[in-house]
């Protein structure tokens, strides 16, 4: 059954025009050869003539070619598909047809047909068929000769310009599409005549006489035609319009690099640039980004689109040019904008629905409201041809709008440019939203912190300082390190420095706490020790009340570390103590540097032995470094405490010309710019008061010393040139020197600072603190310390080991009336 249907189909497909003969004598020896057979096969008649044809044909069609010669004569004749043997040794599949036929003698012989299969089965390729192929195809196709002049062409060429058929020949590609890049394709035909290479898929870009007025795109493939004898007659070469694909390709281009560029920071007016860059030249010629005020701002807005109509102010984010004089004026970025009512962008806004204009009225005004008493420019004067205006929106919210304009006129925007332009707005907005509300947590943040961090430490003369903080959240710049200076009683300061666990919002609110409680102790006047103790409490007492667990949690003040220390510029004694904190350092006046050996207490709220204090004498000069555990190097590269200690001490060892710089100078050399954690430095140079601006005198416990102790304050005042005090100051130095005999016991001991603040101490060895009463008009006495509080412009007590001192300041710029 097989072998009758390959016999039907070559019988069909049999083109006898094109076959190529062969005559056979009845046992199948060639007996005719010609010399189409010979380019065929391979074979000179020489060799042919002679030989069995069984001979010409690969093994299994020589086995089966007997039998069909032997049944030609009585069937009619046989046609089916074969493989010959080529003389080279290759084989051929042919389309086979065996006749019975006479010769001249009368003596029996056989006529072969060989035909050459160059398609599929049974499929006729004489010319007539393939005319009506290329006649009928889509695609472009055309024959030039060796001097690239058409010598046929397909209908279907016409779609691409240029003219029918019969009007392209004898005339080359220049001159049936002037518009185009004919140089490079011609150049390409000419490659392929000298080579004979063929060129599949070369895309040309360019206008053809079909679409002048847009870039389009086509795929062009070239095979050169040869004759018999193998020299080039031309080229044969077929035309795709393939301009939907390039257009997507471009527009998915423009998509990812708009995803690589645009939303690089959290900036807005960065993010704003980034969309104009990226739209130019892939989109447009000139584009503007318009935000509204409140989102430069970082403000939340209300959802939808901005209601009613007029004029909206704008601010101008944003834009980029192809060209120097396009648009011939322009608001800069950072100015501000308005649009006139009822004007395109304006109702964008009010709608949040896109809009076009593929040809602007050139004699039109523009949109953007100009200086009072300047013309307004024409859309002619600005350059302006095609526009698109684009709202920008995300989540609802609309932030303001992109303007896209063109000043080509062959190219105007279309639709698919519009929908290009929406679909890089619209991944531009949510980047653009995004650095909105990062601006407003940050703004929030740095609100935060300056409430928490001091922004200026308080001037006094006990120490000149200088601070130091770098936080490792870069973005929102918040930490949980913090440093702060405390003025106390007696002209002494507190140096804290201190840190609580996490980085961000949740750590700057957790040492937000640390520092309040802080500063509540200090107030206390209370050994540094116990300061800490009391934190410790707190801290513990906050933790269990919050129910955290015993290692703390970001944002808890569980396990903080804080180093106190409190420095006295009259004799320059120095107490301090720690908490789960470095040591601090000691820079002596001569550079040299040490470490102070002071013990580390147990973090806090975790628990452990109590704090331990350390005293010391700092000479004038002296230089205390207090910081948090971020300028040492990260716990995976921290070997020893040496190591830290040996690159703290040569960074403090190079000191810069200021007390500041020196201080940034130690934070850059040990911190990157990206630290593994938040770094605070507090450097405090240390201050000796003049000893004549303390005076003080021992008291016997006798209550006729007081008439003596106010003479002699008075006089000291005197010789200060503070005598405008001198009245308050006696009444002050009579009550506490009364109730320190009357109350107290042992010796009494009188001391008058000049600092900044008159400071007035009585020290006794009672151990009982004062109370501030409010006595009734019948009570004889308890009005001392109600009448010091008065006068003093703060006053109270600490407790040393030999008793306790009460003391009070009284302001030198605005003594009370």
């Amino acid at each position: 059954m097989g072998g009758h249907k390959e016999q039907d189909v070559a019988r069909q497909g049999f083109d006898a025009a094109d076959a190529v003969p062969l005559l056979l004598d009845p046992r199948g020896a060639v007996t005719g050869w010609t010399g189409q057979a010979e380019r065929l096969l391979g074979y000179p008649p020489s060799e042919a003539v002679g030989k069995d044809f069984a001979g010409l044909l690969a093994a299994e069609d020589a086995e089966r070619a007997p039998g069909l010669i032997g049944r030609c004569g009585a069937d009619g004749g046989w046609a089916g598909l074969m493989t010959a043997r080529h003389r080279d040794g290759r084989t051929l599949r042919v389309m086979t047809r065996i006749t019975a036929a006479t010769g001249q003698g009368g003596e029996g012989s056989l006529l072969v047909l060989l035909s050459e299969m160059n398609g599929a089965p049974g499929w006729d390729m004489s010319r007539a068929v393939l005319e009506q192929m290329v006649t009928g195809a889509s695609i472009g196709i055309a024959i030039v000769d060796t001097d690239l002049r058409f010598v046929w062409s397909n209908a279907a060429l016409e779609q691409f310009g240029g003219g029918p058929p019969a009007q392209r020949l004898g005339l080359r590609l220049s001159d049936v599409q002037p518009g185009m890049d004919f140089e490079s394709v011609e150049a390409r035909m000419r490659q392929v005549l000298e080579s004979g290479e063929r060129v599949v898929g070369y895309e040309h870009v360019g206008r053809v006489r079909s679409a002048p007025l847009r870039e389009s795109a086509h795929m062009l493939s070239f095979t050169r035609l040869d004759d018999e004898e193998g020299r080039p007659i031309g080229v044969y070469y077929t035309v795709v319009d393939v301009t939907d694909r390039h257009r997507a390709r471009q527009r998915l281009a423009l998509l990812d690099l708009a995803g690589k560029r645009i939303g690089r920071t959290l900036d807005i007016m960065s993010t704003a640039q980034e969309l104009a860059d990226v739209a130019v030249p892939g989109l447009a010629e000139f584009v503007v980004v318009d935000l509204l005020e409140t989102v430069l701002r970082g403000a939340e807005l209300p959802p939808g689109p901005i209601a009613g109509t007029g004029r909206v102010p704008l601010r101008r984010a944003g834009h980029r040019s192809l060209y120097k004089d396009l648009p011939r004026t322009v608001v800069r970025a950072g100015e501000a904008v308005a649009y006139l009512a009822d004007s395109p962008p304006i109702r964008c806004l009010s709608t949040g629905r896109s809009w076009h204009q593929e040809q602007l009225d050139p004699l039109a005004t523009g949109w953007v409201v100009g200086p009072p008493g300047e013309p307004e420019p024409t859309f002619l004067e600005l350059g302006l041809r095609s526009v698109m205006i684009v709202p920008i929106r995300a989540r609802g919210v609309t932030l303001g709008l992109t303007g896209f304009f063109r000043r080509r006129l062959d190219e105007p925007f279309d639709a698919d440019d519009l929908h290009l332009a929406e679909d890089l707005v619209s991944r531009a907005a949510v980047c653009l939203d995004n650095a909105r509300r990062y601006a407003r947590e940050r703004n929030a943040a740095l609100v935060l912190q300056s409430s928490l961090l001091p922004l200026h430490l308080p001037e006094q003369d006990a120490v000149e300082v200088s601070a130091c903080y770098r936080p490792a959240d870069e973005l929102t710049g918040l930490g949980g390190d913090w440093y702060d200076l405390i003025p106390l009683s007696g002209a002494r300061v507190a140096l804290i420095v201190g840190e609580a666990h996490g980085h961000g919002i949740d750590a700057a609110a957790a040492m937000g706490g640390l520092r309040t409680a802080v500063r509540t102790l200090a107030a206390l006047d209370l050994p540094p020790e116990e300061v800490l103790a009391h934190l410790d409490d707190l801290v513990d007492r906050s933790a269990g009340d919050e129910g955290a667990g015993p290692e703390g949690t970001y944002g808890h003040p569980v396990g903080s570390g804080c180093v106190y220390v409190v420095y006295d510029p009259v004799d320059g004694q120095c107490t301090m103590a720690a908490a789960g904190h470095p040591s601090p350092a000691v820079i002596a006046p001569d550079g040299s540097v040490t470490f102070v050996d002071l013990p580390e207490g147990p973090a806090l709220g975790v628990g452990g032995p109590p704090f331990e204090s350390v005293e010391l004498t700092l000479p004038e000069g002296s230089t205390l470094a207090l910081h948090t555990d971020g300028l040492l190097l990260p716990p995976d590269r921290n070997g020893a405490v040496d190591t830290d200690r040996i690159r703290l001490r040569q960074a403090l060892e190079t000191s810069g010309p200021t007390l500041e710089l020196s201080c940034r100078a130690v934070v850059d050399a040990l911190v990157p710019t990206r630290p593994y954690d938040d770094v605070a430095l507090l450097m405090a140079r240390t201050k000796r008061l003049d000893r004549g601006h303390v005076a003080a005198w021992d008291l016997p416990a006798d209550p006729a010393v007081v008439a003596e102790a106010r003479r002699t304050a008075t006089g000291q005042l005197s010789r200060w040139g503070l005598d405008e005090l001198a009245f308050t100051t006696e009444l002050v130095v009579s009550e506490l020197v009364t109730n320190a005999i009357r109350y107290a016991s042992g010796p009494v001991r009188l001391r008058l600072i000049h600092e900044r603040t008159l400071v007035c101490e009585v020290l006794d060895g009672g151990a009982t603190a004062p109370h501030l009463r409010h006595p009734r008009a019948t009570d004889e006495g308890g009005r001392g310390l109600l009448l010091v509080s008065q006068l003093a412009q703060r006053w109270g007590t600490r407790f040393i080991p030999d008793g306790k001192i009460i003391w009070a300041e009284q302001s030198l710029t605005a003594p009370p009336e």
